[in-house]
């Protein structure tokens, strides 16, 4: 198949790109629709109790969580007649505008919750209805619409809605910044790498198209199922890194072929053949890796996944196409505006920055692998102290309006009103029959730790007791054959005791059956799904990983050893994570975010994701041109030294690069966003130097031979299905390991690897 693509290239090659740019145009034609179609929800596990509640909440009492917030100031206090009257007033307008219900306010539920210790300060609650996405579009126009004076008041928005809007435009201008910062930063890589800016051009000339591509690939997939906004920050940057990664590696692999004295067409061939083999595999191990991703009931971690696995396919089938038919039509132009000029030799067995470094560690393998592992460590130490949360307005810059109206409720009020659990009784009959059962339910609940205040249709209770009869008010609480109790917490929902809180709530003896919803139990739920499925997730993943580096390898303990390699950068670097954003040491250096005590959720599992596949992506480079050399020498140290030779320095470039790209989030003022980007930059690097260049030449050294190892049966297995790097054509009747595969080594040196096994 590859060869047929090379021919079909060499054939027409300015026909090829034509074309093909004509179709990237239209893809990110197609792809400029996307931002329209994306969804910013998908956050949520379906089938929880906490979704359940919510959902009878909607349906039974036209009610819900209070997601947007109204914060007022007035210097004369918000029992000034004069500040009351226009209070009721703004309340009763907010109460009017469509899509929004429950509007309720200091002046209206007459509750001491929403005044501010010194009374110069009062909260108006509501509920925007609709989809998460009507949700923000709202919040945009009620924060136009009632922020600043506002009939003589100072009014403030917050509240989860506006959260969310702002999380929206800030991540939006981010993208925008990120964008404008990456390309020029990785043409002067480019540049510096190939000495020529023709050369410089081709990696971002597939990148931009894979990216593109992507993204009209995306916009196809919305119409069959629900997208969440966060494919395009992830696809965008992943699109230019693979772009960039697959490109480099073909590039390199064809300028050695040119420096060995081959024609143009014939190093394009045998390119193709052999890096397009490894490109097109690695793409295969990236798209399986988020494969995983799916066992995870979360439509923001299938969108991730969808994204990531169209763009990896995306740039191998772009750089596959684009860069030989770019590199035949430029032909012996290919150096043009060189600007750096260096020698150029043939590759060599020994002499290397990479051979030599090899060399040196399987000299001292112990001490090395010692060294790398007690450096892993240390990072790796604050990791067990990890603690995840939701994200709220503590992800947003501090000057942020819904982070400042968060920062007041928490030092000026009492109360956490926007925070209460909803405690629902569906089919419990009417609320009046039903009176004295809700009494002494509220008051058990009102009893607990962690709880202000429990309002229910029967009244408001605090510390065990009832301390306010039923008002006007308290009429919400009550349908025809339902109602439901709103407890109050006097803890952060997001923390571990708003977690306590759910369970302690869940357990305590209900008069009839309830479900608990609310920000704290959805928390609880999120952390509870993930519990349940992330087994699942990682069987899928190993498992997957393991196929297919065997089916490269046709070795056991390779495998295996390649996973515990990314496992231990991954480890170390989520120790990095949680000493910089959970503890915050160093957080100056990364734009002073709000420090909470916690990471969002949705930062290692996404990190795991794109760190865990681009570590696949790095050895399944390293393994091929490692498992070329040992069909050619069948020595296992010349295999490691002369296959880390050839490629080390082409990862080491892609390390730099991607690193570079991603580095480039830290910029964002979202405080999770500039954790994947640093914590990105952290693992590709850690990666690419300390595991792939001092642990696994070490660990392959130690184990010799016995690297190559396979039972019987899946030596059988391999030599029919397996995968092989080489610029052989394939012999008729062929022997060498890397049968079926295509790419064989010739009998005499496959002879010889059987007898030392």
């Amino acid at each position: 198949m590859l060869d047929r693509l090379s021919r079909l290239v060499l054939r027409s090659p300015k026909k090829v790109v034509l074309l093909t740019l004509l179709f990237v145009f239209l893809a990110g034609g197609a792809g400029s629709g996307l931002q329209d179609r994306l969804t910013m929800g998908g956050y949520e596990a379906a089938g929880t109790e906490s979704k359940s509640a919510a959902e009878q909440m909607e349906k039974t009492f036209k009610q819900g969580e209070p997601n947007i917030l109204l914060l007022i100031k007035d210097d004369r206090g918000v029992d000034d007649a004069a500040v009351s009257k226009t209070g009721r007033e703004l309340t009763d307008k907010l109460s009017k505008e469509a899509d929004l219900t429950g509007v309720l306010s200091y002046w209206t539920a007459k509750s001491d919750a929403l005044r501010s210790k010194d009374g110069n300060e009062a909260i108006v609650l509501g509920r925007i209805t609709g989809d998460f996405d009507n949700q923000v579009d709202t919040a945009e126009a009620l924060d136009k619409e009632y922020s600043g004076k506002v009939d003589g008041l100072e009014v403030q928005t917050g509240g989860s809605a506006m959260m969310w809007f702002e999380n929206t435009k800030q991540a939006e201008e981010d993208a925008t910044k990120a964008e404008s910062m990456v390309f020029p930063l990785v043409l002067i890589v480019l540049v510096i790498i190939f000495g020529s800016a023709m050369m410089a051009l081709l990696p971002l000339t597939v990148a931009l198209a894979a990216m593109m591509t992507s993204m009209g690939a995306l916009f196809a997939v919305t119409f069959f199922s629900d997208t969440s906004n966060v494919v395009v920050n992830t696809t965008t940057f992943l699109g230019i890194g693979l772009g960039i990664d697959y490109c480099l590696l073909f590039v390199t692999r064809y300028r050695e072929e040119l420096r060995l004295g081959k024609e143009i067409n014939e190093a394009i061939t045998t390119t193709v053949r052999t890096s397009g083999r490894t490109i097109l595999f690695s793409a295969l191990t990236v798209a399986v890796a988020f494969l995983a991703l799916f066992a995870l009931p979360f439509t923001v971690l299938h969108s991730l996944a969808i994204g990531c696995m169209t763009t990896a396919l995306v740039a191998a089938a772009g750089t596959l196409i684009i860069a030989p038919a770019l590199l035949k039509w430029i032909g012996p132009r290919v150096d043009k505006w060189r600007l750096i000029k260096r020698k150029q030799d043939p590759a060599k067995d020994g002499g290397g920055f990479w051979h030599s470094l090899s060399t040196a560690v399987m000299r001292r393998p112990v001490r090395v692998a010692v060294l790398v592992l007690a450096i892993a460590f240390a990072l790796a130490l604050p990791v067990s102290d990890m603690k995840l949360r939701l994200p709220d307005e503590s992800v947003l810059p501090a000057d942020a309006k819904s982070a400042q109206v968060s920062q007041v409720l928490k030092d000026d009020f009492n109360t956490r009103e926007q925070q209460a659990l909803n405690v629902v009784a569906a089919g419990s009959g009417s609320p009046e029959s039903k009176s004295g059962d809700i009494d002494g339910y509220a008051k058990d609940l009102s009893a607990l730790t962690g709880v202000s205040r429990v309002d229910a249709f029967t009244g408001s209770y605090a510390d065990g007791k009832k301390v306010a009869p039923a008002g006007e008010a308290n009429a919400r609480f009550g349908a025809a054959d339902a109602t439901y109790l709103a407890v109050v917490p006097s803890v952060d929902s997001y923390a571990p005791e708003g977690e306590a809180l759910v369970d302690d709530v869940r357990a305590t003896k209900a008069p009839f059956d309830v479900e608990v919803g609310g920000p704290a139990a959805v928390s609880t739920d999120t952390f509870d799904t993930l519990k349940e499925h992330l087994p699942l997730a990682a069987a899928i993943l190993l498992l997957g990983m393991f196929v297919l580096l065997f089916l490269l390898t046709g070795s056991v303990l390779l495998p295996l050893q390649s996973i515990v390699l990314t496992g231990i950068s991954l480890t170390a670097t989520f120790g990095a994570l949680v000493f910089i954003f959970q503890e915050g040491h160093m957080a100056s250096l990364f734009g002073d975010f709000i420090i909470t005590g916690a990471l969002t959720w949705t930062v290692p599992i996404m990190l795991f994701g794109l760190a865990f596949a681009l570590a696949m992506d790095y050895q399944v480079f390293m393994l091929a041109r490692i498992k070329e050399e040992y069909d050619r020498t069948g020595d296992n140290e010349l295999a490691v030294a002369g296959g880390l030779e050839r490629v080390g320095k082409v990862v080491t470039y892609a390390a730099i690069l991607l690193s570079l790209v991603f580095l480039v989030l830290t910029t964002s003022g979202i405080s999770y966003m500039k954790a994947i980007g640093l914590g990105m930059a952290l693992a590709i690097l850690m990666d690419a130097t300390l595991i792939r260049g001092g642990l696994l030449p070490a660990l392959m050294k130690l184990l010799g031979n016995a690297n190559w190892w396979a039972p019987g049966p899946l030596k059988r297995l391999h030599d029919r299905f397996g995968i092989s790097e080489s610029g052989e054509e394939p012999a008729a009747g062929s022997t060498g390991s890397g049968g079926g595969g295509g790419a064989g080594a010739s009998t005499t040196v496959a002879a010889r690897q059987q007898r030392r096994r």
